[in-house]
């Protein structure tokens, strides 16, 4: 038998935004793409039981959704340029 194959940051982030399947969902998928058009080497990562991250060079931001929110977090100081 072989091993499970674990899904990428990526891979969660898109099932996050289908999973939703709602505004919140489009938003988020909206400010992946500005994040990833703005910096197209930008690392995706999946932290904290759940939460999207970018990141180059340390943090760029996140990307948490709630009940009635969409909170990106910018991160001060990350070295991204």
């Amino acid at each position: 038998m072989g091993e499970a194959v674990e899904p990428t940051p990526s891979q969660l982030i898109d099932q996050r935004v289908a999973d939703l399947a709602d505004w919140r969902g489009e938003t988020l998928a909206r400010v992946r793409a500005v994040i990833r058009r703005a910096m197209p080497d930008v690392v995706e990562e999946w932290k904290w039981r759940g939460v999207p991250v970018w990141e180059c060079r340390g943090i760029i931001c996140t990307g948490e959704t709630y009940k009635a929110v969409v909170k990106t977090d910018l991160r001060q100081g990350s070295g991204a340029r």
